[in-house]
């Protein structure tokens, strides 16, 4: 049975403008399982960042509701942890240094035995044993982002939020970064919640890929659920057979029916966003509109 586990409940955001309020989306409905991993693509402007910010407690919705592990978010918490686009490191603390302090945050009965035994475990995680010692200013991009990650994960978060983390890095760091970030989370189990507006990279880190309207009044329009093996390999995804229906369907809602999607569809609801099942997927939920996406459509 799902573990629903993270639930969005009716959130909009509204920001004061001359004469009025902008609307930058409204009533956003989405849930997650636990150790699911959920990417959000979208124009810029739709409001995803804004939507990481409030499962944070970074932010306030304007209305509705954000309910994670049964529990309403009302405020930050060691319980999510955050990855930016930027490292956002201590730039005067070593990479032991800024996990450290996080562990220490965390778990600040611990002895400093204990907090760097825990910061060590997860700097080996992500593959940087040996600069323990070393400042941000000595290290690549792509080792500053596995300094964040180990931080983030330090702390053992119910769930992980991460906006565009990749996005400043070239090619290949983004891709070693990825298989990093794909092998952590299938070793942890680990709940995440992604940003970003590389398709390529949505259908090889998710299981659920959330495709947004163009803002303002922006909505959650289709949830498309990977149908690659969840021990999918990097030189292997392009020749699934549903690997480039999956990847048209999204390019053509970002290019065309994300402008307008909502003036074409008068009777969405919200409540009820499509699920869009490639191939001979399982029985939809009761509450879900199920599209099958046929291989070469």
């Amino acid at each position: 049975m799902a573990d629903k586990f993270i639930s969005l409940e009716g959130i909009a955001k509204r920001y004061p403008a001359p004469g009025g309020t902008t609307t930058i989306f409204e009533n956003l409905w989405l849930t997650m399982n636990r150790g699911e991993f959920t990417c959000v693509i979208g124009h810029s402007g739709c409001g995803k960042t804004t939507v990481l910010n409030i499962l944070a407690g970074l932010d306030q919705p304007s209305e509705g509701t954000v309910i994670v592990d049964n529990l309403a978010i009302e405020g930050p918490s060691l319980d999510r942890a955050v990855i930016f686009q930027g490292h956002s490191l201590l730039p005067w603390r070593t990479v032991m240094g800024n996990v450290a302090y996080a562990v220490s945050s965390k778990w600040r009965r611990w002895s400093a035995a204990q907090v760097r035994a825990q910061a060590q475990t997860f700097i080996d995680l992500v593959g940087l044993t040996g600069a323990e010692h070393k400042h941000p200013a000595e290290l690549s991009g792509g080792m500053k982002q596995r300094v964040g990650i180990a931080r983030a994960l330090s702390i053992a978060p119910k769930m992980m939020l991460m906006d565009e983390p990749f996005s400043a890095l070239d090619a290949l760091t983004r891709g070693t970064l990825q298989d990093e970030v794909r092998r952590i989370c299938q070793e942890t189990g680990q709940t995440t919640f992604m940003i970003t507006h590389d398709v390529d990279e949505a259908i090889y880190l998710a299981d659920k890929i959330v495709l947004m309207t163009n803002g303002p009044g922006a909505v959650m329009a289709e949830i498309v659920e990977n149908p690659l093996p969840k021990d999918r390999q990097r030189t292997e995804v392009h020749k699934h057979p549903l690997y480039y229906a999956v990847r048209n369907h999204i390019i053509d809602f970002l290019v065309m029916r994300s402008r307008s999607f909502v003036g074409q569809t008068p009777d969405f609801d919200p409540r009820n966003v499509p699920v869009i099942r490639p191939g001979a997927g399982p029985i939809a939920a009761p509450d879900s509109t199920v599209v099958r996406l046929a291989a070469g459509h």
